[in-house]
């Protein structure tokens, strides 16, 4: 799919319920299918495996980060990925963006991004994330001004800064 612009009328978010567990699960699963592709285990096993990955992941976000807005993407009523975001102190955190792999490219995270740079800008707030070395988003968070800041083995701490946040980024 080509990066096409969303506009706000097709992209909304809406809370993460208990119903939501199945699709969320998919979603993190979509995320490691190449890694578990290459693993000689069988597909109970695969699927064993990237639960207990995903549940662990849940209970870390949801203890380091317990205030934080955890959403369902929805793009014109359909379960597209998820977003959750931490608004801390003196940074707005974005613990994960998972978009599912059809909706990828879309122009659903670009316009979501702008949406919490217009955010940062109005705060004040530094946008920080991790986000893996390998991973094919990198490029669009360069592209939006975020720069790396750090390091922890394969994750990249990227940050935009508010003072970079200019009203032209919606």
């Amino acid at each position: 799919m080509t990066e096409q612009t969303q506009n706000a009328s097709n992209i909304t978010l809406r809370p993460v319920v208990a119903e939501d567990y199945d699709f969320l699960l998919h979603l993190y699963a979509s995320t490691r299918a190449d890694e578990m592709a290459m693993v000689p285990w069988t597909d109970e096993q695969r699927q064993s495996f990237v639960r207990s990955q995903f549940d662990a992941q849940q209970d870390h976000y949801g203890r380091k980060y317990p205030s934080a807005n955890h959403d369902v993407i929805l793009s014109t009523d359909r379960e597209v990925g998820h977003l959750h975001v931490a608004r801390l102190e003196n940074e707005i955190r974005i613990v994960d963006l998972t978009l599912l792999p059809p909706e990828r490219n879309s122009g659903t995270g670009t316009y979501l991004l702008k949406q919490l740079l217009e955010e940062s800008r109005q705060t004040g707030k530094d946008i920080r994330i991790y986000v893996e070395e390998f991973n094919p988003s990198l490029t669009l968070f360069k592209r939006l001004g975020f720069r790396v800041i750090g390091q922890e083995g394969f994750h990249l701490l990227l940050e935009h800064t508010s003072a970079h946040t200019t009203d032209s980024v919606v």
